[in-house]
């Protein structure tokens, strides 16, 4: 049988990461829950064995279960009637499999019916359903909500909703109203506390909201009458069974067309405050971002995957002028730069992945027993490079996803501008990858203090300090030379103290930190697997060049030009 996880080697190798050595042990808290749970790992390996076979299976409804249904659940769409959601035929066949798999909520705590699996092996099975269908991945990857309720709700929300994810209930995040979009200070849907009722009410309007008739949805919402700014809102969830939400219309969208976009009108709709009041954006809803940003990152890589697969499949079998088309030299380069930068972005993905996984199992340890220092400090570490890594992969992961739709789409020539293809879907798809979540140029904003703070350099000085094969010594020098350029331009702009001029070459400074970065990931895979040294080498030739011109750019800009881009 088909299964998209045995057949790709690379996720294999990512698995298997050194760095999985020390994840594994603090999130399974040195194999506690092995006299409790029969399905508990005892030791790494079995871990890891655990991890597999979940994936196998996984892999095995996501070949063939998901990706048969994507093509009918495209044309079919989600459906509307009387204010309430159901889907397509195919989306409900794809939730009820991976429901009874026992899945769903993999990564929770065994005692709210999860897997306890670490944040590895879940992208990675986000990657996998984002293969299959990426529109399917929204409903998918909103358990990230449970993750939420789990790190900052109270117990008798986590013992009251957490296990309804494994039974199958789906979820979303209420953020986005009509007039608050990126802008989420801007929320005006309002909270308040009814004395009567005993428990806080919400009325207004959301828009925008992925999978919007879910069973448990966390909302943002302001319950400080008279504020005006993001201190004054705060975080509920809300349970459909109180039916006091009505869905307005569901959006008709360039792609993801199975994953339901609603507009949500919330009418006393009761709710129960996550957390404390006043932090609902400043801390809940940026850990919920970033969660949400790691997995639209995995959604791209799948999607790319996909994407590569359909370019390598009709250059392989499509004849012109005597010979299949995969042997002109004009396609065999796009193919292979599909799968240099599809690997490089794959790497960028786990190295962010392996962050979050280490500062969240030592967040996880410090709510029972006291951290000792060195831990205290570890966990520091992580969380400050998984907040300067997860913008850049979104950022990053999202444009390569469309470039490589774009170029598989072009190597189908007019075929892949038909609906007989996959590549139509995919490259449809593809495209809200850099829009939703954060903007590719939000994602800037949110990286750039990687650059100016001088955290990417420090880490990718890092990498440069590992030993390497002396073979791909040369390749190493070469990093040196782009990271010794990237420092220098930095600088240059920085000197300026010019803030507008900053943000200005904002996007050129972060993407130059990404291509050192993401070529050392790849150099450093090549020292473990041999066969990643070819992608090395191209990926390293490819982006130096890019490098080289943004740099060059950067360095004639006079500041006086930017009236020329102002409207």
């Amino acid at each position: 049988m088909a299964n998209f996880f045995n057949d790709n080697k690379d996720l294999h190798f990512h698995l298997h990461h050194p760095l999985m050595k020390e994840i594994i042990p603090l999130k399974e808290k040195y194999y506690r829950d092995y006299e409790n749970y029969d399905y508990a790992p005892a030791d790494f390996e079995d871990t890891i064995d655990s991890y597999e076979k979940v994936l196998e299976i996984i892999g095995e409804i996501c070949a063939e279960i998901i990706a048969p249904n994507a093509e009918s659940v495209d044309c079919e769409g989600a459906n509307l009637e009387n204010g309430r959601v159901t889907y397509a035929k195919g989306t409900q066949q794809n939730h009820e499999a991976l429901t009874k798999a026992g899945v769903v909520g993999m990564a929770f705590p065994r005692k709210y019916g999860g897997l306890n699996f670490s944040m590895v092996p879940y992208v990675m099975a986000a990657e996998l359903v984002s293969r299959a269908d990426a529109g399917f991945a929204n409903i998918w990857g909103l358990q990230d909500c449970g993750e939420t309720l789990l790190e900052f709700g109270s117990e008798e929300i986590k013992d009251k909703y957490l296990p309804k994810f494994n039974e199958g209930n789906t979820a979303a995040m209420d953020l986005t109203e009509p007039d608050a979009g990126s802008d989420l200070q801007a929320v005006q849907l309002k909270a308040h506390y009814d004395e009567n009722r005993k428990t806080w009410l919400l009325n207004g309007v959301k828009r925008f909201i992925t999978n919007g008739d879910a069973d448990i949805s966390l909302v943002l919402a302001r319950s400080e009458e008279g504020s005006k700014d993001g201190r004054g809102l705060s975080l509920f969830v809300y349970d459909k069974k109180n039916m006091a939400v009505t869905v307005r219309r569901i959006e008709n969208k360039l792609g993801i067309k199975g994953s339901p976009t609603c507009e949500l009108v919330f009418k006393d709709a009761p709710a129960e405050l996550v957390g404390n009041r006043k932090l609902g954006l400043i801390k809940y809803v940026m850990s919920l971002m970033n969660g949400a940003r790691l997995g639209v990152a995995a959604q791209s890589v799948g999607l790319a995957e996909a994407a590569y697969r359909e370019a390598e499949k009709y250059a392989s079998e499509r004849k012109q002028f005597g010979q299949t088309i995969n042997k002109f030299a004009a396609v065999y380069e796009m193919i292979t730069r599909m799968k240099v930068k599809l690997q490089a972005i794959r790497s960028l993905l786990y190295e962010t992945t392996r962050f979050v996984d280490m500062y969240k199992c030592l967040d996880f340890i410090s709510n029972e027993e006291k951290l000792e220092q060195e831990q205290k400090q570890t966990q520091k570490k992580f969380n400050r490079l998984a907040d300067i890594y997860t913008p850049l992969v979104k950022l990053i992961s999202s444009e390569y996803a469309n470039q490589i739709a774009y170029d598989s789409l072009q190597i189908h020539g007019g075929a892949g501008f038909m609906k007989d293809f996959p590549i139509e879907r995919l490259y449809r798809d593809a495209r809200i990858t850099s829009i939703y979540e954060g903007t590719s140029q939000l994602q800037v904003v949110a990286a750039i203090r990687g650059v100016t703070t001088g955290l990417f350099l420090n880490r990718i000085r890092y990498y440069e300090n590992l030993k390497v094969k002396p073979e791909h010594e040369y390749l190493r020098k070469i990093l040196i030379e782009m990271t010794d350029d990237y420092q220098k331009t930095v600088e240059f702009v920085i000197n300026t103290e010019d803030r507008e001029l900053i943000d200005f070459h904002a996007r050129r400074m972060v993407e130059m930190a990404g291509n050192i970065i993401m070529s050392y990931l790849l150099l450093l895979d090549a020292q473990r697997n041999d066969d990643y040294e070819n992608s090395a080498e191209i990926f390293i030739d490819i982006v130096k060049a890019e490098n080289i011109e943004k740099a060059h750019y950067i360095k004639i800009f006079d500041a006086k030009n930017l009236g020329k881009f102002k409207a």
